[in-house]
């Protein structure tokens, strides 16, 4: 019988680990922006913050982290709770298929759940097919806010910052 993966909540002390996995994500999407001492710095201030978790997961206790899911939360005036802003969720090539990303995805909602959110939302590029199809197992769709005859949700955001 296989190993389940581990999943836990980093803590201060693994803000190393952390960066080192999104700067591999940051790398998979070809950009070289932000630098790791830039993302060091936001994750040792957002470790810190009561309204973001970073879950780590390997494939068994005694392994190295291999993926990390970052979650953001806030106040929602439409559900009267908090929502979950799945913001990051990265594994490594080699431990994708292997059911790590499931059990970080299957933490994070427990995570957003035991928070009493109401509701978990992530954006993915449309061409990353398994990933769209690991959310869709889980129950996410394109209508996170609710059913509507109008349309399909669309997540839409504009940089306020010259350069990056």
């Amino acid at each position: 019988m296989a190993t389940p993966p581990a999943v836990w909540e980093a803590g201060p002390h693994e803000a190393g680990v952390v960066v080192g996995l999104l700067v591999e994500f940051r790398d998979w999407f070809g950009t070289s922006w932000p630098p790791a001492d830039v993302l060091l710095r936001s994750v040792e201030t957002l470790l810190q913050q009561s309204d973001t978790v970073f879950l780590l997961g390997s494939p068994s206790r005694h392994a190295r982290p291999e993926g990390v899911c970052q979650l953001r939360f806030r106040l929602s005036v439409w559900t009267a709770a908090e929502d979950c802003w799945l913001e990051d969720f990265y594994v490594r090539e080699p431990l994708r298929g292997t059911g790590l990303g499931r059990a970080l995805l299957d933490a994070a909602c427990g995570h957003a759940r035991e928070r009493g959110c109401r509701r978990i939302e992530l954006d993915v590029n449309e061409a990353n097919a398994r990933a769209i199809r690991l959310y869709q197992a889980f129950g996410f769709s394109p209508h996170s806010k609710g059913t509507s005859t109008t349309g399909r949700d669309i997540l839409m955001g504009m940089k306020l910052a010259a350069g990056r």
